[in-house]
C-alpha cells in the first residue's frame, strides 16, 4: 500500500518494471521479496526480547537497503523524486516492519492464551 501511493504521487518510480501496463510498483519486490522477508524475520525473532527484534531488523535491512541505493545510482530500476532521500527508504523499511513485527507478536500472545483456555480434545 505504502508502495502504491508513492508510485502514484510520482515520489519514487520505477522506470524499468515487469508488466508496465498493468503495475507502476516494483511488484517483484511488493509480492515476492518484502513479504517472504518478513516472514523469515518473523520466525527468527518469534522468541526476541525488544532489542534483538530492532537489531537484527537493521541488520537483514541493510544489506537490501545498500542494493536499492546501488540500484538507484547505477541504474534505471529506481528513481528517487520530490526529496526522497536515502533514510526515507530505509527508515520506512524499518517502521513498516516493527509494525508487522509488533501485531504479530500480539496475534501469537493472543493465540497463546487462547490455547491455555481451550481444553485439547
Amino acid at each position: 500500500m505504502v508502495d502504491k501511493a508513492l508510485t502514484t504521487y510520482k515520489v519514487v518510480q520505477y522506470p524499468s518494471r515487469f508488466l508496465p501496463k498493468l503495475f507502476r510498483t516494483h511488484i517483484l519486490f511488493d509480492y515476492l521479496i518484502y513479504p517472504t522477508f518478513t516472514v523469515l524475520y518473523n520466525q527468527m525473532t518469534i522468541k526476541d526480547k525488544p532489542f534483538a527484534i530492532i537489531y537484527k531488523l537493521v541488520l537483514i535491512t541493510f544489506p537490501a537497503f545498500l542494493v536499492e541505493l546501488w540500484a538507484v545510482k547505477k541504474t534505471d530500476l529506481i528513481k528517487w523524486n520530490k526529496g526522497w532521500k536515502w533514510y526515507h527508504t530505509f527508515g520506512g523499511v524499518i517502521i513498516k516492519s516493527l509494525i508487522t513485527r509488533s501485531f504479530i507478536g500480539v496475534v501469537r500472545i493472543i493465540d497463546s492464551k487462547q490455547q491455555k483456555i481451550t481444553p485439547k480434545s
